[in-house]
């Protein structure tokens, strides 16, 4: 029989390269299967230097391998463990390099997440139904608290938080803790009845519920209907600290308040406190500030009225100064009249000296009329001199000196202020004595108003 020899290649049909062929089957798996999730165990992870994550998804019976690129493996809440069985958001693809058939992860989460998220979904639904989420059943936060009452574990690192915030802002206040359970199957039960017993007692002005961050299977107990009742029924005012700024749990959706973190709760339970120092420090500044102003321009009216204010002394002196020029103006005026009124009367001898019948007689009438002038003369000055001793006299009497010398004392106050009535006095106050010769200190012991 001839040998048998292959049969040549139709030329009708279609030859695909590899590179072809793991091209297509990419292409018909990714069009075939949107996302979807993916539930297993994770075993052989890898983490290259690029950030990569791989690892494979098994089963009982099978297995499949998985890539979560660097920027959505930077993403995730939780480090990825073997042996830790976990749901992931995937879509079903083919490495055409070496033809291997993968999932590329989106998303990672813990097995039984999904379940969670729908006992929330229904749980938070069923509550805002009855209105426990409604911003008119919330209870104001005291501004000034007494007593904080705090709902944690006492190993938790929230509880160190707390107390560490409140040393901090407001070491006067008193704390109560209530201690519980924070995670595992009786943590909800616990955690309504330690709210519970803060109720009953009624000790705090404000009970902070409050956990550190964990997984949503951590933070579960906070979910539970059980604590959403004993929070929404507590009389006190409930602010919650659960997990990190992005969780949100029901008890966080029913509180009256809810902060980011277990500190932020303190804070906002100190916040009043905060607040008064730092309006007390604000108003502080402005009193010293104006304190100053108001010292300032006293100050300057002082100085002012001291500029314009005479010694009397210094009075008496330019009085007596300005007399005595007034005295020797008066003298000089009256001389020089006498000496006009002489030289006059010198003229009128020379004009009628050779008229005068009797010499004798004219002499005797001016000498008289002389004795006259010059009498009057002396009785003006002596009335000139008798007024201004009076002034004198009358100025000194005057004067506080010679007051505080017939036995008075002048009477001031520590700010220099004279003291003209009992009534300017309080018990106890400095008091300035002066004297006519001297100075003492007061204290007012005893007050009599007329």
């Amino acid at each position: 029989m001839p040998a048998e020899t292959a049969n040549p290649p139709n030329s009708g049909e279609e030859i695909l390269s590899v590179s072809e062929l793991n091209r297509l089957a990419r292409q018909t798996l990714e069009n075939r299967f949107p996302l979807l999730w993916v539930g297993g165990e994770i075993s052989n992870l890898r983490r290259p230097a690029s950030g990569h994550v791989y690892f494979a998804l098994k089963d009982e019976s099978a297995q499949v391998d998985c890539v979560m690129f660097r920027g959505r493996a930077q993403l995730l809440p939780f480090r990825p463990q073997d042996g830790m069985r976990v749901e992931a958001r995937a879509l079903v693809t083919l490495y055409e390099a070496r033809g291997g058939f993968q999932l590329n992860v989106e998303a990672l989460r813990h097995a039984g997440v999904g379940a969670l998220f729908e006992a929330f979904a229904r749980l938070r639904a069923k509550l805002e139904n009855e209105g426990l989420f409604e911003p008119e059943r919330r209870l104001p936060l005291p501004r000034f608290a007494r007593c904080v009452g705090i709902v944690t574990s006492l190993q938790a690192a929230a509880l160190r938080d707390i107390l560490a915030a409140l040393a901090r802002r407001a070491p006067h206040l008193a704390v109560v803790i209530y201690p519980t359970l924070v995670q595992g199957e009786e943590a909800a039960a616990n955690i309504a009845g330690a709210i519970r017993v803060a109720a009953s007692r009624n000790e705090c002005d404000v009970l902070l519920v409050a956990r550190g961050g964990g997984s949503i299977e951590d933070l579960w107990a906070f979910n539970e209907e059980a604590v959403a009742r004993a929070i929404d029924a507590c009389p006190i005012p409930v602010v919650t600290g659960i997990g990190h700024e992005t969780d949100t749990t029901i008890a966080d959706l029913v509180a009256d308040c809810r902060a980011a973190t277990p500190t932020a709760a303190a804070e906002l339970a100190s916040a009043g406190y905060v607040e008064a120092q730092s309006d007390l420090l604000r108003l502080a500044t402005a009193l010293r500030a104006e304190t100053r102003r108001r010292l300032q321009e006293r100050m300057q009216r002082v100085d002012l009225l001291g500029r314009r204010l005479l010694h009397p002394g210094e009075r008496m002196g330019r009085l007596r100064a300005e007399t005595a020029l007034l005295a020797a103006r008066l003298g000089a005026g009256l001389r020089q009249r006498i000496g006009s009124r002489f030289a006059d009367l010198q003229r009128l001898q020379t004009r009628f000296a050779p008229h005068r019948p009797d010499l004798r007689h004219a002499r005797r009438d001016l000498d008289e009329i002389a004795g006259r002038l010059l009498a009057s003369a002396s009785a003006g000055l002596f009335r000139q001199q008798n007024r201004l001793a009076q002034l004198a006299a009358s100025l000194d009497h005057l004067s506080p000196q010679a007051v505080l010398q017939r036995g008075y004392s002048l009477v001031r106050k520590a700010d220099g202020s004279i003291v003209r009535s009992s009534a300017q006095l309080a018990m106890g106050d400095a008091l300035h004595l002066s004297f006519g010769e001297g100075e003492a200190g007061a204290q007012v012991t005893r007050r009599r108003d007329i």
